[in-house]
């Protein structure tokens, strides 16, 4: 089983919570027990999980990560000129596996899944794959 989800990102960075989407789609295929995988197809997003409670942790991710990788180096060579997107997408990764019990993603009191956005605004895709 794979669902395919596009989701509009707005800004350059950007962390979007699609916890609940994910949950809907153990739902509808009625998962009891098991897993899924959250996998985003773009080398300059990711997926990650963390704290869904403050928003300002969101905040300070996005303004931490543009501290350690800031947009414009000069030393960087890749023409596009989107390498610290790379690097804040790589070091968040691609997936994020999750267990699911008794019909629940298995996640702490205040954890979201995210997908996070590093070039943005564009349009985008994650999956969701039942294991």
């Amino acid at each position: 089983m794979l669902k395919k989800f596009s989701i509009q990102t707005n800004n350059r960075s950007q962390m979007i919570e699609v916890t609940e989407k994910v949950q809907d789609v153990i739902r509808e295929w009625e998962i009891l027990e098991g897993g899924v995988i959250v996998y985003c197809p773009h080398t300059t997003a990711g997926m990650t999980i963390n704290e869904n409670a403050d928003p300002d942790v969101k905040r300070d991710m996005i303004r931490r990560f543009d501290e350690i990788y800031p947009w414009n180096h000069q030393l960087d060579r890749h023409m596009e000129g989107n390498t610290a997107a790379h690097m804040k997408a790589s070091t968040v990764g691609a997936s994020q596996y999750i267990v699911v019990s008794e019909g629940r993603l298995l996640l702490g009191t205040w954890q979201g899944i995210y997908f996070c956005e590093f070039d943005g605004p564009r349009n985008r895709t994650f999956f969701v794959k039942a294991i």
